[in-house]
């Protein structure tokens, strides 16, 4: 990207239909300086949308398929940007998508700021077997967002925020009220607050034990096995929903959201 500017990246997960576009352009405009410049980046699967005028630089991007290289992005998103807004396409697989940015990202130069899921809690309500779709989502999102939220028993709503919060997800819920949200400078604010280290400083694994977990319980290389001056194999963690078995699937599925839209 340009050396004079370190861009910043949002990824924006959630299902065609969910309203991401209409969120995002409540975002970029009350959320930046007028001398900031955004750039996003669409599926070029996704169908035009009115709001398409307002998301700054609208370039499209192409998914080439898991095992052609994910996904190819146009280089002019290098070009003075100061945030870039990776929108996933709606009908596909976010953890394939999320595999493939993610090598984009690292090539980039960018800092990483968050990821945004946009629930279609109407979506959600109506088929229970979307839950583990989300849940997947929000493993890796710093903001929730509660869109389409019409008709939708209040009880489900606090039902699904306290399914992350027993479980201690660090990520901010929030709710979509006419395609806006509070606090849009707040939201963008580059801090993490997910579960997953994918866009972070990468986890290692010492022989099955999580190096960051040997430091704080003061494990040393004896109580690992090498006081037999066995090698210690230093392994890269991988994030639980990209872990595959032998066949290449992976360990963690989630339902095809294609078959649940319209």
């Amino acid at each position: 990207m340009n050396e004079a500017v370190k861009p910043l990246i949002y990824v924006i997960l959630g299902a065609a239909g969910s309203g991401r576009r209409e969120v995002l352009v409540d975002l970029i405009g009350d959320g930046l300086d007028t001398d900031e410049r955004a750039v996003t980046l669409l599926s070029a699967d996704e169908a035009p949308s009115e709001y398409d005028a307002k998301l700054g630089t609208l370039l499209r991007w192409r998914w080439l398929g898991s095992d052609a290289g994910g996904l190819e992005i146009p280089g002019e998103v290098r070009m003075g940007a100061t945030h870039v807004f990776f929108v996933t396409d709606g009908r596909r697989n976010p953890v394939d998508q999320l595999e493939a940015f993610k090598a984009w990202f690292e090539s980039s130069g960018a800092e990483f700021a968050r990821v945004f899921t946009i629930v279609n809690c109407q979506l959600a309500e109506k088929h229970q077997e979307l839950i583990a779709w989300y849940e997947a989502c929000i493993h890796f999102s710093d903001v929730v967002l509660l869109a389409r939220r019409e008709g939708v028993a209040n009880k489900w709503l606090s039902d699904f925020q306290t399914r992350f919060k027993d479980k201690f997800y660090p990520c901010l819920f929030e709710f979509v009220k006419g395609g806006r949200v509070k606090n849009p400078p707040l939201l963008l604010e580059p801090e993490a607050r997910r579960m997953s280290h994918l866009f972070d400083e990468p986890d290692w694994v010492v022989d099955g034990v999580d190096a960051e977990e040997m430091v704080e319980t003061g494990d040393d290389d004896a109580e690992v096995g090498t006081e037999l001056n066995e090698e210690v194999e230093v392994t890269q963690a991988v994030d639980e929903y990209f872990e595959r078995w032998q066949s290449g699937r992976r360990v963690k599925e989630i339902p095809e959201i294609a078959q649940f839209l319209k």
